[in-house]
């Protein structure tokens, strides 16, 4: 798995209570691809959903949610991968930027892990490759976060932020990218 330090977006009050995310991405069977999520930093000063029964849920975004995007090489399609620390989550296929927006079929749901304390939050999520973007590989990917804290202020966290406001969906910000050969 290769790890990744995601970084804020502007100035926003809730980033102070974050030290830092790495996040991480990898091929962990022939069939599964698995997210991994480590935020440290002062837990109890963020509002972190609680737990809730597994399932597909809309807007995780709004609140502290942990995202990937995920497109093939080549092609403007790409889909959107929603983990949040109550174990809910999404999937949505795009068919370019921010257009065609749909719910992703998945063959089964994603996986959601996530462990707490007062200094880490930890979400890992495994999901079926068959549900990702057709080759061909490598895919670009864009690991995120959204962080609310108590005060109800949010962060945003990326590999990389090209606009001057936050906006996951610029492919120029899935700068990661997993090839094939991990499998």
């Amino acid at each position: 798995m290769t790890h990744h330090l995601l970084v804020a977006h502007g100035s926003d009050e809730a980033r102070n209570a974050v030290h830092s995310i790495v996040a991480r991405v990898g091929i962990e069977s022939r069939t599964t691809v698995v997210f991994e999520y480590r935020l440290d930093g002062a837990v109890d000063r963020l509002a972190v959903p609680r737990r809730a029964e597994a399932r597909r849920a809309d807007r995780l975004w709004e609140r502290t949610c942990f995202e990937a995007f995920v497109a093939p090489a080549a092609g403007s399609h790409y889909c959107e991968l929603n983990f949040s620390p109550s174990t809910e989550w999404a999937a949505y296929a795009f068919d370019a930027y921010r257009e065609g927006m749909r719910p992703l079929a998945l063959p089964k749901p994603p996986s959601v892990a996530v462990v707490e304390t007062e200094a880490e939050l930890r979400v890992t999520a495994a999901i079926d490759l068959a549900a990702l973007p057709e080759a061909p590989w490598p895919w670009r990917i864009g690991l995120t976060a959204v962080v609310e804290d108590r005060a109800g202020s949010r962060a945003y966290f990326a590999l990389r932020h090209p606009r001057q406001n936050p906006d996951f969906h610029d492919v120029a910000g899935f700068t990661a990218s997993l090839d094939e050969g991990a499998r």
